[in-house]
Formats: C-alpha cells, structure tokens, sequence
C-alpha cells in the first residue's frame, strides 16, 4: 500500500492510482521555499519505486501554479552572505527537484493556473504533460533580474528547442497561455479550471490503460538515448525490448489482446 508522507506546503490527494500534489502555499504565489523543494523531493523519491501510483499531477491552490524561486531566500540568505560555495550547494541542491519530475517513472501532468514564473515554468518543463489555462501567465524572468535560468536551462531547450528556449530566456520572454501553446510549451488548453481539468482526466484515463512497468521502461528508454550515436541507440532500444518482452506485463498484454478482454492493469473508472 502506498504511503505517503506528513507535508506541510504540499497537499496531496491518492486516488485510483493517481496522485495529485497541490502546491499549498498560495500566500507566497507557491513560490520555490526551502520546504517546499524538500517536501517535494521526499514525495517523488517515496514514490519512484511504486507502480501502483500510475501518474503524478502537480498543481498550485490560490489559482496559481508557481511564481518560482523564493527571492526573499537569495537575498537574506545568499547575496548578503557572499558565500560563493553555499550558492553552489544551493543551486545543486534546486538541481534534484528538476531530475525527479523529469525522470519519474510515472506520467507526470502540470496543470497550471494563473501563472508560472522562471523556475517554476522551468519545473514544467521537466513534465510530460503541460495543460494550461488560455490566459495563464509565463515568464522567464531571470536575465531581467541579474541572474541566470541555471539549473532550469536543459529542461526549456529539451522542451521547446535550442533556438526558442535561447531566445525566450535571453530575452527574458513574457506570454501568455494561447502563446504557450503556440511555442510549444503547453500541449493543452482550456479557457477555464472545468476545461483543464476534463482534459486532464481523459489523460489519465489514456494513462491508466497503460502498463506501469511499460511507461517506466520507455521513459528510461528516452532518457538513455538522448544524444546518443545510432548503434548505440539501436543497441540500448534491443535491450529495453527484450526485457520487456518476457516481462509479466506483455506475457498478460498479449494474452488479453488473444482472449479480446482488458489486461489487470486497466483501473475501471469509478
């Protein structure tokens, strides 16, 4: 059974295999705290492991999604110290939270309201699933306040492309929800909460009908290959396959496929 831990900023929700982690800090705009990076972390790696959470949705209460980094933070904590090496082991720290959602073994959905700001726009990129509202607000904002988009900068360009992730975060970019969806960031769109959330649910019921262990396997799959020459991908693709193949999943896939009913992974809606 799936055990999840006490948290504070975040509000989660189990339900038919889905677990949905509301950002629960909206007097902040749910920014990046401290706490909520932690308790974040502690959810996705107690989780990792689980095949019986079949897809993660991240969402912010207050009507916003995530104003990012807390700046309060890096300014009492960071640039009035000057120390050089706790913003490193700050910044590598910040790090781990974009590797979880990028490489969790479950479907992972952002669905955004309101906003989300330089890194918290940069944590969706890392998701598979970006749904948004029409009239949400985005903003690469780092380079107009003096600082980089760091650790979030492989995750812009693997989600919109070397050319638009350079231009948007050198220009310090600002768009809207139909333009999210025009750059390629968001996959879905909806004019209000009721639309985001039916899209959200037929995606999970496409997910849901998916084997856990498949997904798993072809998200670490994807991640292997990224960049790699050819014969190694050819080679990388082969294993991944004939592990799979003699797999309990595909041996009860194709069984159900030859006797024309759902395979047990299938959640029935309630």
């Amino acid at each position: 059974m799936t055990q999840l831990p006490e948290t504070e900023t975040l509000k989660l929700e189990l339900k038919q295999g889905w677990l949905t982690i509301w950002f629960n800090q909206p007097d902040n705009r749910n920014a990046l705290s401290d706490a909520l990076v932690a308790e974040l972390a502690s959810v996705l790696k107690g989780v990792r492991d689980d095949r019986a959470v079949r897809g993660i949705t991240l969402r912010g209460r207050g009507g916003v999604f995530c104003a990012g980094a807390d700046l309060k933070n890096f300014k009492e904590n960071f640039q009035a110290s000057g120390n050089r090496e706790a913003t490193i082991t700050m910044s590598m720290g910040a790090a781990e939270i974009f590797d979880l959602v990028n490489t969790a073994p479950q479907v992972v959905i952002v669905l955004i309201e309101g906003a989300a700001m330089a890194g918290g726009f940069g944590l969706s990129c890392c998701a598979d699933v970006v749904i948004c509202e029409s009239g949400a607000r985005f903003a690469m904002t780092e380079t107009a306040i003096g600082v980089t988009p760091a650790q979030i900068s492989p995750f812009v360009i693997q989600k919109l492309g070397y050319a638009t992730g350079r231009r948007l975060m050198l220009t310090a970019a600002r768009f809207d929800g139909t333009q999210a969806h025009e750059l390629g960031f968001a996959d879905f769109i909806a004019d209000d909460v009721p639309g985001l959330e039916a899209i959200e649910m037929q995606l999970r019921k496409q997910v849901l009908g998916a084997a856990p262990g498949a997904v798993a396997a072809t998200k670490e799959l994807l991640g292997q290959i990224a960049g790699k020459p050819r014969d190694e991908v050819i080679r990388l693709a082969a294993e991944n396959f004939a592990d799979r193949m003699v797999s309990d999943e595909a041996k009860e896939g194709v069984a159900s496929f030859f006797e024309k009913r759902k395979p047990n992974w299938v959640v029935k809606p309630e």
